[in-house]
């Protein structure tokens, strides 16, 4: 397992993210597009995640929400666009608690040697967007859905 790297540089609207994971495209593919898959690890540990709706098309829409025990919910949407393919997609990420603050991100999956690493590359509308998605945990609660992600993997992957 590899250590998941996120960059944002001073003054620039964007993060960048990277993570390889032991395991070929086509799984990582499916564990980012399908719901039953998906619900299993984005998001952190503490967090029970449902989705309303994860429609993986051009102009197909999202929306999930992550709840605590206490009753705490926390909801996320956006907008696929282009047709999402096992190489990556572009969609739009928008918190529903700062709503109007919406990131274009893309993924993109590139696999070699039958490992799969991940990049995400989220662009914001301002540095000061950027900068409260980075101070709201974000790497935290990346580095526990990928560490769960990993987990996954490691159960659909054969020979493993």
């Amino acid at each position: 397992m590899t250590e998941l790297t996120i960059t944002a540089e001073p003054g620039v609207p964007q993060v960048l993210t990277e993570r390889t994971f032991d395991a070929p495209k086509d799984l990582v593919f499916r564990a980012f597009t399908e719901p039953d898959l998906l619900v299993q690890w984005l998001g952190p540990r503490q967090y029970t995640m449902t989705i309303d709706r994860y429609e993986v098309r051009d102009g197909g829409t999202y929306r999930y929400v992550h709840a605590d025990d206490a009753g705490n919910a926390f909801g996320f949407h956006g907008v696929f666009h282009g047709e999402p393919s096992p190489d990556g997609w572009v969609q739009t990420f928008e918190f529903e608690g700062a709503p109007g603050n919406v990131s274009m991100d893309t993924l993109t999956l590139e696999e070699r040697d039958g490992t799969t690493t991940v990049r995400t590359n989220s662009l914001f509308q301002s540095v000061e967007a950027r900068d409260a998605m980075v101070n709201s945990g974000m790497a935290d609660g990346m580095n526990q859905g990928y560490d769960r992600l990993e987990e996954l993997l490691g159960t659909l992957v054969p020979n493993r």
